[in-house]
């Protein structure tokens, strides 16, 4: 009869027929007799019992294969550390490396620079892997940005917004411009590998601007314009929202960016007589990924340019103008732009 090779039995398997071999042997079996009767080998049997006679039952478990976690890393766990805390706390660019993007090579390079030690791309994605790294797409952050500006704005200048639309009854609005153009298509199309699909654009570009607010209560106020983005159109935005936080009888409190014309004189003196109806606050300068509508404004450029481009600017306004509509009426889709780990402070 073929014997079972313990070799190739489940770890499971394993451990029942060795507590199956102990069982006959307590019995008072002789060893070639539970050869016969399970159909296992004798050194099988015969290192069962040993175990058993030198340990008692807990010594016939059978151990994990294969190699132990961590055999055969060539980084020691102190420069796998080194490493995770470089790739979160510097950019390439900052150790002279010629990476935009803490990428594969990147890591790749970087180890062997500091340690000596050459990997293979897909052992540096094995570590990567193993630390709980994922390919994420970046967020664009200006040179210009001076990081005290932006603790100073998160940690007293918005609080302090906060607690005075709350003493006086207020609604903050987070505000922003964008451009709407009809040649920007956006996303993936499936195609054969080595085909690279086509999508057809018209010839003429067709340019809409657009203002727009929310709040993290779910409001969503726009206004598309035809033209020139400039003082006058962005006075008329402003008396729309204050007619509507007069009609709900919400003093307006504006964070915008510092867009020259947010700055202009004559923006400054509408606001100025108007002190009690809205009050403008500014962002700390080249920190857009601190406006919640930003997230507003990536929402519809994404649902403008998965559709056919159309090709009037009538078309182009209808289409915004639909979207817009449709976000301004799912409030829980507005509040979830808030929710990005970036602007979750103003939730």
């Amino acid at each position: 009869m073929d014997k079972e090779d313990a070799r190739y039995q489940k770890l499971e398997q394993l451990h029942e027929r060795r507590k199956q071999v102990v069982r006959l042997h307590l019995r008072g079996t002789g060893v070639m007799q539970i050869v016969t009767l399970t159909g296992l080998s004798y050194p099988t049997v015969r290192k069962a019992i040993d175990r058993f006679d030198a340990g008692g039952w807990a010594a016939i478990k059978p151990a994990a294969r294969g190699r132990s976690k961590g055999d055969g890393r060539l980084l020691s766990a102190q420069q796998e550390a080194s490493v995770r805390r470089t790739i979160c706390d510097q950019r390439p660019e900052q150790l002279k490396m010629e990476f935009a993007l803490w990428t594969r090579a990147a890591v790749m390079q970087y180890i062997e620079r500091e340690f000596g030690l050459r990997l293979s791309i897909r052992a540096t994605g094995e570590y990567l892997r193993r630390w709980g790294f994922t390919p994420q797409k970046p967020i664009k952050r200006a040179y210009e940005q001076r990081p005290e500006a932006v603790r100073q704005w998160l940690e007293h200048e918005y609080p302090a917004i906060e607690r005075a639309a709350r003493a006086e009854g207020g609604e903050i609005h987070w505000g922003d411009e964008t451009a709407l153009v009809n040649t920007d298509v956006r996303g993936r199309s499936y195609a054969p590998r080595g085909k690279t699909p086509v999508t057809m654009v018209v010839g003429g570009t067709r340019k809409l601007s657009m203002i727009s607010t929310v709040t993290n209560r779910g409001r969503a106020n726009w206004m598309i314009i035809d033209g020139a983005f400039n003082h006058e159109r962005l006075i008329e935005f402003l008396q729309a929202l204050v007619r509507d936080g007069k009609r709900r009888r919400k003093k307006v409190f504006l964070i915008l960016d510092n867009l020259g014309v947010h700055h202009c004189k004559p923006v400054k003196a509408w606001l100025a007589e108007r002190g009690r109806d809205i009050e403008v606050f500014f962002l700390p300068s080249y920190s857009p990924e601190l406006n919640p509508d930003e997230r507003l404004n990536a929402d519809l450029k994404q649902a403008i340019g998965s559709k056919v481009p159309v090709r009037t600017k009538a078309k182009l306004h209808a289409a915004a103008n639909e979207h817009m509509q449709s976000i301004a009426t799912n409030r829980d889709r507005v509040r979830a732009y808030f929710q990005d780990p970036i602007v979750r402070y103003a939730a």
